[in-house]
This record gives C-alpha cells, sequence and structure tokens, in this order.
C-alpha cells in the first residue's frame, strides 16, 4: 500500500485538508515515491506516480539526476499519457524549485506557484485531463498551498470541464468568498453535462445570495432553460436581460433566440433576433435550426437568403442546417441549389455536409442521388451511414438497406441505437424471420437491447412476422415503455386469431396513464374490425372523441373500416361523410364496405363520386369495386371498371386482375374470364384459383381438373380455396375415386390441413354417388366434429336421391344446432312433398312457423341497359307485365310445339294439375325471361340470376328456349351457372 505518507507528513491548513478529505477518502497506507527511470530520455517533472487508489491523486516529486534538464523543451507529466508544453512550464522550471527534506520540491515564489497551478488546472480543463489534474491537485495538497480565490475559481472550473460535477460542487461549498465567477464556473458543469434543471436551480441560489449575473451566466443558464423547454423561467432571465443592458452580449441574445426557437415560439424569436444589435453567426444559424426543427423549411430557406455575409451564409453548418430544411419540406430544388453552393465551395466531401446531403435526397427520393453522395464521401461515419440506410428504408429498398449495414459492418464501424432501429425496421419487411434474429443478436452484441427506440422497432418487428411471444418477451423487459413501446405490441393483435388481446392491451395502456394516441386508436380499431364486435369499437370511438381526434383522416379511415366490418353501413357512412379530407384509403375502405355487404351498387356509386372528386383510385379500391360488381352481377359495371383498370395500368396487378377474372366469371362471362387469365404474362396461386373455381362454377368441370393439374405443372403451389374447386368439380363429373385422391392429397400431399369445407365436399362426392354407408363412415370417422354445413350436405343429397330416412336424421341434427335455418326446413319439407306425404309437410312447415322462420322467396333478375329488373313468382308489379305476360304466352306456345310438357312433379304443394301448371309458368326466372327477350338485342346473350335452385321444369324449358329463339340463356341459381344453348345445358342435366 502506497498512501501511508498522507496521514503521517501532511502539514496543510485545516480548510484544505477539509476539502482534500471530502474528495479522496485518505486510507491508512504508506506513499512509496521513486525515482522514475526515464524511458525515453526525457525529464519528468512528475517521475514517479503509483495509485492505489483511484479517488487518490496526492504525488510527491522526486528529480532525478539528469544533465539534459536545461536542453529540454518539452517534459513528460506524472501519469506518462502526454508532455507539458514549454508554457506550462513556465513557472515550474529547477530555478523557482527549492529542494525538501524529504526528497520533493516547493515553488520559491508563492504568488507564482499559485499562478502555475492555476494555469496547469486550466490547460487540463481545456483539454479535459481529468486524471492529470487530479494528480497536481494532490500535489497541491501534499505541498501545504494555500489556495486564493482565483486558484479556488480554477479547481471549480477545472472539475465542472472535466465532467467530475460532484469533486466541482464539493469544491464549490468550500469557497470562501463564492463571486459571479466560481457560480458561473459550476452552474456551466451541470448544464454542459445535460443537468438543465440543476443548472437553473443553482442560478436562483445565486441570486439569492444577492450576486448579480454577468453576461456569460446569463447564456450559460439560458441554455439550460433551452435543455429542459423551462419557457417560463426563460423568460424571467429574457426580463433580467432587459433591465440590464439589452442583448449587449450577442451570446445572450443568441441563447435568447435558442431558448425561444427550442419552444417552439418562433415569433418571439423572430423579435429577439431582430431586435439585437448584431447578429453573429452563431444567432443566424440558432434562428435557422429553430424554423428547420418546427419543420418551417421554406421560412428558414427566406431567412437564409437574407443573410448578409456571405462567408457566413457559406458555411458548413449553415449550409447543412439549410439542407435539413430542405429535406423537411421536401423541397428538392432548393436542395439541389444548395448542393451546387457546397460544389462551388469545396465542401460537397465534407463529412458533416454529405451526411446532411444523403438525408435531404433520401428525403426527396431520390435514392440513387443520394448513394451517389455517399459514395463519393471519403470517410463516411456513423452519421452519414445511418442516413443512408434509413433513406433507403423508409423509401422501401429493404433489402438494399440490409446490405449496406453489412458493408458498414465490414468497415468496421460501430452502429448506433438509430442504424439498428432502421435496419430492424427494414428486416421486418423483408420475410426472412433469420435475418431478422441476425439482426436482434447485433443489438445484443453492442448492447443496445436497453435501448428504447431500438427495442420498439424490435417489437413491431417480431409482431409482422406474427411472433407475438418474441415481441411480448421483449416488450416485457423494457424497464420504460412509453406509448410507441404500447403501439409496437398492439400491432401484432390485429388478425382474427389474436385480435382479442388487443383491448386488453388498451385498456392496461389506460391503466397505466398513458395518453393514446393516433397509432393506439388505429391498432384498437382494427382489432375490433377484425373481431367484428361493434360495442367494443364504439368506446374507442369515445375515446377518439375525448382526444379530439375525429377528424383525423386516418383515425376516420380506421372508425368507418371498423363500423363496415361489423355491418353497420349507417354509421360508417355517417363518419365519412363527416370527414372533411377524405383520401384514397377513405375511399375504399367505405367501396370496401358496401362491396362486402352485397351493395354492389352502393360501391359503384361511391367510386363514380370519388372520381368525380378528382381522387385517383389504387389498385385496392379498383378490386373492392370489382367484387361490389361481381356480387350483384354488375356486367356494365364491370366493364366500365375494366376501362378504367386499362387506363390506369394496373391490369398487371394479380389482385386486380383476379377481381377482373371473378366478376365476368360471376356475370356469366366465362369466356371473357377465361381470356384474360390467358392474357396475363404471370399468375399466382390466388389468379390460378379463380380460374380453376370459375370453371367449376360453369359446369366446365374437366376444364377445371385439367388447369389444376397444369397450375401444378407448372410450379404453383396449391392452397385450401384450390381444393374446393377441384373437389366441387369432382363432385359434379362424379368422379368418387378422383375426388377421395385429391381429398388424401390435401394433408398427406401438400400439408394442408382440411377444412370443414373440405370434408362438406367429400361428403357431397360419395353422396351424389349413392354412397350412402361408405359417406356415413366418412363422417364418422372425420377428424373435425361435423357441423350444420355437413349435415345440410347430407340433407341436399338425401333430396336429390330420394332418401327419408337419412334426411330426418340429417334435418333433427340441424334443428338442434341451428333452429332458425330457413334452409333445413324447406329441403326436409320438399323431400316429404316429393314422396306426396303432405301431412307431413304440413307438420314441416307448422314447426317452421313456430320457430319464426319465413321462406325467402324465389326472386329472379336481369340488367338491361344497366339498369336491374327483380321478379318475383306471380309478380304483378313490374310496370310491363302485360307486355311479359304476353310474351310469354307465344313463347311457351312454341316451347310447346318443340316438344315441351310441363313436369308437375316439381311442384311440391298440394293442389290440382292446372293450378300446378299455373304456377309453374310464372315461376320467376320466366319472367325474367321473357322481358329480357322483349328487351335486348336478338343476338345478345341473355343473363338471368336467381337467388335459388332452379326446378327441373324451368331447366327443361330454358334448354327448349334457346333452341326456338335461337340465343344463349344464362342462368345463375344459388349452386351454379347454366348455359343453356342449341337445347343443351353446361351442366349436363346434374346439379
Amino acid at each position: 500500500m502506497e498512501l501511508d505518507f498522507l496521514s503521517a507528513h501532511m502539514r496543510n491548513p485545516p480548510i484544505f485538508r477539509g476539502i482534500f478529505s471530502s474528495f479522496y477518502p485518505v486510507p491508512r497506507t504508506r506513499l512509496i515515491l521513486c525515482p522514475n527511470e526515464s524511458q525515453l530520455g526525457n525529464f519528468s517533472l512528475f517521475p514517479s506516480v503509483h495509485f492505489n487508489c483511484f479517488s487518490c491523486a496526492a504525488v510527491q516529486i522526486v528529480e532525478p539526476n539528469c544533465p539534459s534538464v536545461e536542453k529540454k523543451q518539452n517534459f513528460q507529466d506524472s501519469v506518462g499519457s502526454r508532455r507539458l508544453s514549454t508554457k506550462e512550464l513556465k513557472y515550474g522550471t529547477k530555478k523557482r524549485l527549492v529542494e525538501r527534506g524529504d526528497g520533493g520540491f516547493l515553488i520559491k515564489d508563492k504568488k507564482r506557484g499559485l499562478k502555475w497551478y492555476s494555469e496547469m488546472l486550466k490547460d487540463y480543463a481545456a483539454k479535459l485531463c481529468l486524471k492529470e489534474g487530479k494528480a497536481l491537485h494532490g500535489e497541491m495538497v501534499r505541498s501545504g498551498v494555500e489556495p486564493d480565490s482565483h486558484l479556488w475559481v480554477s479547481l471549480v472550473n477545472f472539475y465542472s470541464k472535466c465532467g467530475d460535477l460532484v469533486f466541482a460542487e464539493n469544491a464549490f461549498d468550500l469557497l470562501p468568498n463564492r463571486d459571479v465567477v466560481s457560480w458561473t464556473a459550476l452552474i456551466a458543469g451541470f448544464i454542459a453535462q445535460g443537468y438543465g434543471s440543476k443548472g437553473i436551480f443553482l442560478f436562483r441560489e445565486m441570486r439569492g445570495e444577492d450576486i448579480r449575473p454577468n453576461e456569460f451566466t446569463l447564456a450559460t443558464v439560458l441554455k439550460g432553460c433551452s435543455m429542459c423547454l423551462d419557457l417560463e423561467f426563460g423568460k424571467q432571465l429574457h426580463a433580467e436581460v432587459v433591465k440590464g443592458a439589452p442583448f449587449s452580449d450577442v451570446y445572450v441574445g443568441s441563447a435568447l433566440v435558442d431558448l425561444y426557437a427550442k419552444c417552439c415560439e418562433l415569433e418571439s424569436a423572430v423579435k429577439v433576433f431582430f431586435s439585437m444589435p448584431e447578429q453573429n453567426s452563431v444567432s443566424w444559424n440558432v434562428l435557422l435550426n429553430g424554423y428547420v426543427q418546427a419543420g418551417q423549411g421554406e421560412e428558414a430557406l427566406k431567412l437564409f437568403l437574407k443573410m448578409p455575409d456571405s462567408e457566413m451564409r457559406f458555411s458548413n453548418y449553415t449550409l447543412s442546417t439549410i439542407l435539413k430544411g430542405c429535406a423537411n419540406s421536401v423541397n428538392l430544388k432548393a436542395g439541389q441549389v444548395i448542393h451546387s453552393m457546397l460544389v462551388k465551395i469545396g465542401s460537397e466531401i465534407d463529412d458533416f455536409t454529405s451526411c446532411s446531403l444523403v438525408d435531404m435526397y433520401n428525403k426527396c427520393g431520390l435514392q440513387n442521388d443520394a448513394l451517389k453522395v455517399f459514395l463519393r464521401t471519403k470517410n463516411p461515419d456513423t452519421v452519414a451511414w445511418t442516413a443512408m440506410i434509413s433513406g433507403l428504408d423508409q423509401q422501401g429498398q429493404k433489402r438494399e438497406a440490409i446490405q449496406l449495414f453489412c458493408l458498414m459492418r465490414h468497415s468496421g464501424l460501430r452502429p448506433n441505437q438509430f442504424t439498428l432501429a432502421s435496419v430492424v425496421s427494414a428486416a421486418a419487411d423483408s420475410m426472412d424471420l433469420r435475418c431478422c434474429k441476425s439482426i436482434h443478436a447485433c443489438v445484443y452484441k453492442f448492447s443496445f437491447d436497453s435501448e428504447e427506440y431500438v427495442s420498439n422497432a424490435l417489437i413491431a418487428m417480431y409482431m409482422k412476422f406474427g411472433s407475438v411471444l418474441d415481441g411480448y418477451r421483449i416488450f416485457s423487459s423494457l424497464s420504460n415503455r412509453d406509448i410507441i413501446s404500447w403501439n409496437s405490441l398492439l400491432s401484432g393483435f390485429h388478425d382474427n386469431g389474436t385480435s382479442y388481446e388487443g383491448p386488453k392491451i388498451f385498456r392496461q395502456l389506460l391503466v397505466e396513464g398513458l395518453r393514446p394516441n393516433i397509432y393506439t386508436l388505429i391498432s384498437n380499431l382494427r382489432s375490433c374490425a377484425s373481431l367484428s364486435d361493434a360495442s367494443l369499437g364504439k368506446q374507442v370511438h369515445a375515446h377518439v372523441v375525448k382526444t379530439d381526434l375525429g377528424g383525423n383522416v386516418y383515425v376516420g379511415t380506421a372508425l368507418v373500416d371498423m363500423y363496415a366490418k361489423c355491418g353497420q353501413l349507417d354509421d360508417a357512412e355517417l363518419i365519412f361523410y363527416r370527414l372533411s379530407e377524405k383520401d384514397v384509403f377513405t375511399w375504399t375502405v367505405v367501396i370496401s364496405g358496401y362491396a362486402q355487404s352485397d351493395q354492389g351498387e352502393k360501391a359503384f356509386r361511391c367510386f363514380n363520386q370519388m372520381q368525380r372528386e378528382a381522387i385517383k383510385p389504387n389498385e385496392f379500391t379498383l378490386a373492392s369495386c370489382l367484387k361490389g360488381c361481381s356480387r350483384i352481377a354488375s356486367l356494365d359495371n364491370g366493364r366500365q371498371l375494366h376501362s378504367v383498370v386499362m387506363k390506369s395500368g394496373q391490369f398487371s396487378d394479380m389482385y386486380v386482375a383476379s377481381a377482373l377474372i371473378d366478376m365476368y366469371a360471376k356475370s356469366g362471362c366465362i369466356i371473357d374470364a377465361e381470356s384474360l387469365f390467358q392474357s396475363m404474362g404471370s399468375s399466382d396461386t390466388v389468379l390460378w384459383n379463380t380460374i380453376i373455381y370459375a370453371y367449376s362454377q360453369h359446369g366446365l368441370d374437366e376444364k377445371a381438373l385439367e388447369t389444376f393439374r397444369t397450375m401444378l405443372s407448372e410450379g404453383i403451389p396449391p392452397d385450401g380455396i384450390t381444393f374446393l374447386a377441384v373437389l366441387s368439380a369432382c363432385s359434379h363429373l362424379g368422379l368418387v375415386k378422383e375426388g377421395r385422391r385429391h381429398f388424401d392429397s390435401i394433408k398427406n400431399g401438400f400439408g394442408i390441413t382440411p377444412s370443414m369445407e373440405h370434408y362438406a365436399c367429400m361428403v357431397d362426392i360419395l353422396g351424389r354417388a349413392g354412397k350412402f354407408n361408405e359417406m356415413e363412415h366418412f363422417i364418422e370417422g372425420m377428424e373435425l366434429a361435423p357441423d350444420a354445413l355437413i349435415w345440410e350436405t347430407v340433407l341436399g343429397v338425401c333430396k336429390a336421391h330420394g332418401n327419408v330416412e337419412l334426411a330426418e336424421k340429417a334435418a333433427n341434427t340441424l334443428f338442434e344446432i341451428d333452429p332458425k335455418a330457413e334452409s333445413s326446413y324447406i329441403l326436409l319439407s320438399n323431400i316429404y312433398a316429393s314422396k306426396g306425404r303432405w301431412a307431413d309437410v304440413s307438420r314441416v312447415r307448422a314447426l317452421m312457423s313456430r320457430q319464426g322462420v319465413k321462406k325467402e322467396p324465389g326472386c329472379s333478375w336481369t340488367e338491361i341497359d344497366n339498369q336491374v329488373h327483380v321478379f318475383l313468382s306471380q309478380d304483378a308489379s313490374h310496370p310491363k307485365l302485360k307486355d311479359i305476360h304476353k310474351k310469354l304466352t307465344e313463347l311457351a306456345s312454341r316451347i310447346t310445339a318443340a316438344g315441351y310438357i310441363p313436369n308437375t312433379d316439381y311442384v311440391l304443394h298440394n293442389v290440382s294439375d292446372k293450378e300446378k301448371i299455373d304456377n309453374l309458368s310464372h315461376h320467376s326466372e320466366r319472367l325474367a325471361l321473357a322481358f329480357a327477350l322483349m328487351s335486348s338485342s336478338r343476338n345478345s346473350t341473355v343473363r338471368i340470376f336467381k337467388n335459388l335452385c332452379i326446378c327441373g321444369d324451368c331447366h327443361e324449358f330454358m334448354k327448349l328456349a334457346s333452341i326456338v329463339t335461337n340465343r344463349e340463356i344464362v342462368i345463375r341459381d344459388i349452386n351454379l351457372f347454366h348455359h343453356f344453348s342449341h337445347g343443351t345445358c353446361s351442366c349436363k342435366d346434374y346439379w
């Protein structure tokens, strides 16, 4: 141990001993001092210093025997980390040193000695040499130096500037007379280390001691106010400045401008700035930066043009500030002018300005130009790399951002938290979980896992991948969770499987006292939309109203979406039309809501209104509107949308192309749908599914299976929807073995878990083939418990085969599962009626009445000249009813002459044969046919849509009608399309 010397030989004045003991706990050890053997041949003023603990810096000077003292101009200091200059030794040469009995030296002239110590502390403070200064302080203590006021201030100033604020405050507390200089030194130290509030507190104490601040004090404390955004106290200081000498000091004026600018009081900042007697580069740059930080890039540019001093205007800092303003306001033209100025003055490749240029070009969307500037930078620092990586990420070039990060790592530079947050964001969209986990490992490697900014990005990344447990684990590890952390967590609970967690998290967020922002509310509304929970959505809506965010276009869009998906379109409309600003996403949401609720006409009217307001539709708008047309089979509107798609050049979008093919297929135009599919240069699973399903629905089942085989040969992976269409085609064709093979391949061949719809298709295949025992055995062996869909399918095949016993079993099961389902009663009643069991028919209808279930009336509709005409059986409401009946009578006589005989077995009512024939002749599809024949051109295809299944008699009637009229008749019933042409139907009489 080397510090016993201090306890045994200390002869210091009491006051200095107090300050020293408050700094350094003096251990009871022995200090061993040995002359330092010069390793470089240089004389050492402090030859050997050995420390046993960091807090002690007491030093004894020992002079070695060195004959070259007089010749050396530079000497090694006590720590050996740097050399003392001639100036540093001005007051410490051998001429003024007197040897003590203990082998050390004392400075002969006390006044010069104090000055020498002050000079040394000043130099150490300027160069932030904390260890060296402590060593010098230790020598002062050991040598028994009694400091004067100047040396006291030098000590406070040294420790403040070197960041050792505890030592600085201790030294300050022991000052016998504290003046404005010492107070200012201490205040400046705290503010320099980021403790603005503490600096203000000290200033108040100073004023309490009636010490008047000087210009430097005021400028320093104003900086502290800016740091902690304490505008009120800053205004009090402003008043003190005005009372003294109004802005006589340019730095005080600059500090005031900075305060007002950072506190978003730009009007006050401008007033102060222009009331200053003179402005220097600092004040100009402070105001410019204030405008930029407030997002007023254009105002910053105007101020820049007013700068009188061209040298000041062309400084790198000023031009970099203006470039930030150009970036924030996306003013590319001004940014390019500044770039040309930088080239002109030769500062383009400066690291600082290059970084600003990269940022400007990135935010203006010119990543190639940003990359060119970046590549010309000789030694890009971490900030420049980060700006480039962030720019690529924000412009959607995720892969490039990750690649650039890898290059940065190879260059040996250490990323900061902003670099990692940007690359985490890019990785989240890369769809490569392995890459994401590698970047997460980098975060740990560089010890940024506790950094809030990075952790929030990691949470959002895992949530995008659906790895909610990983995201929640990071969220739970955060010690300080801000609203961004909660929003990142909420972003993972929008899907149907996890949506129920969203409202729970939202409640917890409120319990912890956090105020939800726009993103919080949007996330929670999306969860409510996925849950179709309008009640919960209305509670969130109440929060929207409370926070006065109802007028925000993004929140408004989320509200419209939530109400539309919950089936409350009246509320959705109300919010939609209240919005003062509607963008393409808002319009798309309301159009999609109409389309999903089978209000295709409203969707199309809304689309037209959107175009009148000069809002350009995107691919989702067009696809949603086409979906609405598909649902109501509005061919004319669909064709208009097709022309819009072609004009906007969005036909290559798979989503739009699929919607177009589906629209034509569901409107009965399978040839147009097929032509569109074949014209596509590339296709995905959704597109193949659309055409396969279209073939199956139009009775072209061989084509459906052939297309499926082509899809597999081209390497397109099928999904669950593909197999629904394939199994449906097998059912229509009666292909039991092939259907069983395809069903088995769903799980065994493609690793897809069969859904209830797949099982229902297989039940239909077996039942239509009359294999009832095999069908029942299949149902018993299902991995899923049979639900209403399975028993409805059983009931349907029983009707086709007249299997009353199994039909009763299936119907009774359905009555228990869903007693309000109309189809169960109707099918069982029809089976009884086909067998002539009228008492059982009456019993079923009575049961139906008791349950409050009403039969949906059969209706048909056709579209003529962009207007839909609807017909009900025995309808008497149409204005052209007489002409329709006249046309129908004429058509019936021609068809009868061609061999038509009414089949009264399809009239499931216990009435006379004459009434049965009359009932058949007024079925809704026949009324629609007659109207279409008399209202359309002679060569056009007749397209009729029906809400129920076409009966066998009407099916035969339509086949003969296609002969006598020489017209193609397309009827879409609840099951599939029937194309009647030349006396045949595409369904091959099997539906």
